[in-house]
C-alpha cells in the first residue's frame, strides 16, 4: 500500500476495516491458544517450587543425618570416659575421689541418655520427612506429566498459526503506517474498550455490526456515501457500509489465505 498525499475518506475507511480484519484475525489465533501459555507456565512454576522443595527436603536428611552421626559420637566418648573413670575408681585414696568420680559417671550416663533421645526424636523425623518426600515425588511426577501434555497441547498450537501470527502482525504493522496518526489512536483506543476488539464494523440489517441499535435510514445514507467517518452513538465504533466491508473480506480473504 502506498502513501497518497490527499487520501480520500474512502480510502481511509477501507484501510482502517482492512486493519480491523488483520487484527481480528490475530485475536482469533490468540484465542485458539486461550489460557494454555499461562497455564503451562504456571505448571512450570509449580513443578520448580516442588523441585526445589525435595532439594530442601533432602538437605534437611543430611544436616538430621549429621546430627545422628554427632550424638552417636558423643556416646562413643561418654562410654569411653565411663570405662576411664571406672577404671580410675580403683585407684583412689580417699571417698571423695571415688564420690567425684562417681557423679563424672553418673553424669556421662545422663549424657548418653539424653543423646539417645535425641537419636530417636532425629530418627522420627526422618521417617516423616521421608513421607513427604514420597509424597512430594508423587505429586511431582503427576505435575511433570500433566505440564508435558499441556506443553504439547501448546506447542502444536504453535507450530500450526505460529508463522501466520508473525505474518499478520508484520502486515497490521504496515497498515498502520498507511493510516494518520489521529485515526489509528482513535481505532486503538475504540478496540482497547469494547469486548470483541471491533472498533470498525460495517452496518447489519440497519444497525451497528454486534450491535441491536437501529441507525436512523439518513445515517444509513451517509454512511454509504462514504464521504466522512461516522462513529456509532452507543458503542463508538467506526462504521461503514456492507458493501464495502464485503469487498474488503474478499480482498483481505485472499491475503489470509496465501500468510497461511
Amino acid at each position: 500500500m502506498a502513501k497518497k498525499t490527499e487520501t480520500t475518506v474512502e480510502e481511509k475507511l477501507r484501510a482502517l476495516f482492512d486493519l480491523q480484519l488483520i487484527d481480528s484475525r490475530i485475536d482469533e489465533i490468540r484465542n485458539v491458544r486461550g489460557e494454555l501459555p499461562l497455564e503451562v507456565e504456571d505448571l512450570e512454576d509449580e513443578v520448580a517450587g516442588m523441585n526445589t522443595r525435595l532439594e530442601k527436603l533432602t538437605s534437611d536428611l543430611g544436616v538430621i543425618e549429621t546430627n545422628i552421626k554427632d550424638k552417636k559420637n558423643l556416646i562413643d566418648e561418654a562410654k569411653a570416659l565411663i570405662k576411664k573413670y571406672t577404671s580410675q575408681q580403683d585407684n583412689v585414696r580417699n571417698n571423695r575421689e571415688y564420690n567425684s568420680l562417681s557423679k563424672e559417671i553418673e553424669f556421662q550416663e545422663l549424657e548418653i541418655q539424653l543423646a539417645e533421645k535425641h537419636i530417636k526424636e532425629f530418627k522420627a523425623q526422618i521417617e516423616q520427612k521421608n513421607v513427604v518426600i514420597e509424597e512430594t515425588k508423587e505429586r511431582l511426577k503427576a505435575r511433570e506429566e500433566h505440564l508435558k501434555h499441556k506443553q504439547g497441547e501448546l506447542n502444536e498450537i504453535l507450530s500450526e498459526t505460529e508463522k501466520e501470527e508473525k505474518t499478520l502482525i508484520k502486515e497490521s504493522e504496515k497498515y498502520e503506517k498507511n493510516i494518520e496518526e489521529r485515526l489509528i489512536k482513535a481505532y486503538k483506543r475504540i478496540r482497547s474498550n469494547v469486548k470483541n476488539g471491533l472498533a470498525v464494523v460495517p452496518v447489519e440489517r440497519g444497525a451497528s455490526g454486534g450491535s441491536f441499535f437501529t441507525i436512523p435510514p439518513q445515517v444509513q445514507m451517509e454512511i454509504a456515501s462514504r464521504k466522512k467517518i461516522i462513529t456509532d452513538e452507543h458503542s463508538g465504533r467506526i462504521l461503514v457500509d456492507p458493501e464495502l466491508a464485503t469487498e474488503e473480506r474478499e480482498k483481505m480473504g485472499k491475503l489470509f489465505a496465501k500468510v497461511k
